[in-house]
């Protein structure tokens, strides 16, 4: 194959802020103002202030006129973004190495995967799962998700899931919640048409409080829970799991390199036996390595977000598709929190299930107009 024409000639990003929708984080009467928590996960002021931090958009294009797109996680800065410029342009797309491209910031270096991955497969032709090895599925069931809620509100968020077709419902939750309330709520106006995944974010501390937290929850309305305590109390997980009897989960986010989150942890948990299966979310070839491993443990896995815009989405479905061990719903729900996906058509989704796009590369458009509509600064350009 003559590579003249997958040189990068111009790289470009442009910085971005995507509001969320009313009504699809929290319940008004409830805020997240836990500085350290939120500084954490870089979700700014308050926990609904998440959607308001900058993410960037990636376009690359080649000598011979293909052009890839991709986005960066929330909350990264100029200084992350701009040497990764400089160091992709003049580079051959197909001779790169696609797993571990010169991409030194963890929360960037997604965005300019995907731009890289869409342009491949959009010069060979092939959908990006296709780099991976092929698809096992072509839908990927996803979660319906919230913020925290109170009870009522809980139970109208969960029944608009339902009617959406989803059998699972994540709620992120703090141990200030009345998690057995909205229990009751819910199976009110949900009967048994959901179960719920509870995501405190390791807010519950301590297996004492997990323990009233959970009390008089039922059981089978749980699917299960994820990282109630340190995701690093390996002991804490299996005496919660011992007690409670339902399913634990840990999440690894490999965009969290600054909480000391990295792939071996995933090896720590085998180890140790303390998870029936994990949210792992980072770059699609970290996700699909971090999949097989837990399929070799015959563990199972779901893709995890930060509730991101279209093209980082449509990048996990991709990642999903490809990974046999991909069989708990996902979090792939931006199209329900936030104003705008930034891409042409959006992500179809059937009952709960979103399907994955078979053209090349992503098999996704940027929407243009949508982008200088949530533009909210000069773009980064470099050129040859």
């Amino acid at each position: 194959m003559n590579h003249s024409k997958s040189t990068i000639k111009c790289i470009k990003a442009t910085p971005v802020r995507v509001p969320a929708r009313p009504d699809s984080l929290n319940s008004p009467e409830i805020t997240d103002e836990e500085a350290g928590f939120l500084a954490k996960f870089k979700a700014g002021k308050t926990w609904a202030d998440f959607a308001n931090q900058q993410k960037w958009i990636i376009e690359i294009e080649t000598s011979g006129g293909v052009c890839g797109i991709g986005e960066t996680y929330r909350s990264v800065e100029h200084e992350e973004v701009e040497p990764a410029l400089h160091t992709l342009l003049g580079q051959d797309v197909l001779a790169l190495n696609w797993r571990a491209l010169p991409v030194e910031s963890p929360r960037a270096y997604d965005g300019f995967e995907t731009a890289v991955l869409d342009a491949a497969g959009r010069i060979m032709g092939v959908p990006i799962y296709q780099l991976f090895g092929g698809s096992v599925r072509d839908q990927i069931e996803c979660s319906g998700w919230t913020g925290r809620r109170t009870p009522k509100d809980a139970a109208r968020k969960a029944k608009e899931a339902l009617d959406r077709g989803h059998r699972v419902f994540k709620f992120k939750c703090s141990d200030k919640d009345p998690i057995r309330e909205w229990c009751e709520e819910i199976k009110l106006v949900c009967g048994d048409g959901i179960r719920l995944l509870l995501d405190p974010n390791q807010r519950w501390n301590d297996i004492e409080t997990t323990m009233k937290l959970m009390e008089g929850v039922p059981p089978e309305m749980m699917y299960g829970l994820e990282d109630p305590v340190d995701r690093q109390d390996y002991a804490a997980f299996r005496e919660i799991k011992k007690l409670l009897g339902i399913p634990l989960f840990i999440h690894i986010s490999l965009p969290y390199k600054h909480q000391g989150q990295r792939p071996e942890d995933a090896l720590c948990a085998i180890r140790e036996q303390c998870a029936d299966g994990f949210n792992f979310n980072g770059p699609m070839f970290g996700f699909v390595e971090l999949a097989n491993l837990a399929e070799l443990d015959g563990k199972s896995c779901w893709h995890g977000s930060e509730v991101d815009c279209g093209i980082l989405e449509v990048s996990a479905l991709h990642a999903a598709a490809a990974s046999p061990s991909c069989t708990i719903p996902s979090d792939i729900f931006g199209e329900l929190v936030r104003v705008d996906d930034l891409i042409l058509d959006g992500i179809k989704f059937e009952q709960g299930h979103a399907l994955v796009p078979n053209g090349p590369g992503l098999g996704v458009e940027l929407d243009n107009t949508a982008l200088a509509k949530y533009q909210i600064g000069p773009a980064l350009e470099v050129a040859m």
